[in-house]
């Protein structure tokens, strides 16, 4: 990428989401005219909106002929991303609905980061399936802030990551986690040989998450016969941070294997391997004390519960 295309805004070089919704429709009907009906809009505009979106590109994306309309081979390419973009629209446009939830919500949500960024969007859309009319509010922060909305009765049903069931909550586990160590992939670690022993993991000062989640509470129960984590090369409120912190070469850190999955598999990450840590834990959707949810939250719990996965 040259330096001139990355001054220009993303929302300038991509097409909007109506223009690949529209692109899905064309390979899903062979047929501009058809995919323009399902779209509520005349076919003139949907051929403009076509010949728009290939100079925007730069590419050839549909073939037009008597017969009907075909996507070409860079056509079918951008339509496999495009369904990938429109999937993550719709968990996007699910999380900040639930976020604009009203004082008045039929259900009020409170997550840890990890579940809130990477689980619970696509359950919120399985939700709005099932009850289009539930409102939803969505508390998100580490588990120990999601153990004090419950608490104060600022939500009603809670996700968690880590070792066991909050003072004064009941749950249950929806599925299980496993932390792992990574690093940017010119770190020393990335090319060794060996697992990564207690030890060695305990001595080295790691890019962390805060006391109070779930991912940290782990990791210090896993190293506390070393004498736990050494002092925190980092300490950050945020996965995202941490993931940026570590891609940037800043130092190793420990993390969610469901947060760090697409950036291992890039190979902006490399996924150390370890002997001798227990970093497995369970995912538990948790409730106030005898206050098991009804109605849209024991929908959400049901629809939550991964432990087969």
């Amino acid at each position: 990428m040259s330096e001139d295309d990355r001054r220009v805004p993303l929302a300038h070089r991509v097409p909007d989401l109506g223009a690949l919704e529209l692109l899905l429709a064309v390979a899903r009907h062979g047929s501009l005219g058809r995919a323009a009906r399902e779209m509520g809009i005349t076919q003139p505009a949907a051929s403009s909106r076509v010949r728009s979106m290939e100079r925007q590109l730069g590419v050839a994306l549909v073939d037009r002929s008597p017969r009907g309309s075909r996507l070409t081979e860079a056509g079918a390419l951008v339509t496999d991303w495009a369904r990938r973009v429109i999937e993550a629209a719709e968990a996007f446009d699910a999380g900040t609905q639930a976020l604009r939830g009203q004082r008045d919500s039929r259900l009020r949500v409170a997550a840890s980061m990890t579940i809130a960024e990477y689980l619970l969007p696509g359950w919120l859309i399985a939700l709005r399936t099932r009850l289009p009319d539930t409102a939803v509010s969505l508390l998100a922060g580490n588990s120990a802030a999601v153990a004090s909305h419950l608490l104060d009765g600022a939500a009603d049903l809670g996700f968690v990551e880590g070792l066991a069931v909050p003072d004064g909550l009941d749950g249950t586990v929806i599925g299980h986690d496993r932390l792992v160590v990574v690093t940017a992939p010119g770190h020393p670690w990335a090319r060794r040989r060996t697992p990564l022993g207690p030890a060695e993991l305990a001595a080295t000062p790691l890019i962390l998450r805060e006391r109070g989640s779930g991912t940290r509470q782990v990791l210090d129960s896993a190293l506390a016969g070393h004498g736990g984590p050494a002092e925190p090369l980092l300490e950050l409120a945020s996965t995202t941070a941490v993931k940026s912190s570590v891609v940037s070469g800043a130092g190793p850190a420990v993390l969610s294997e469901l947060a760090v999955r697409e950036e291992v598999s890039s190979r902006r990450l490399v996924a150390v391997r370890v002997a001798g840590v227990p970093l497995g834990r369970a995912l538990r959707a948790v409730w106030r004390r005898s206050q098991k949810p009804r109605g849209p939250g024991r929908e959400l719990l049901g629809l939550a519960d991964i432990s087969g996965a």
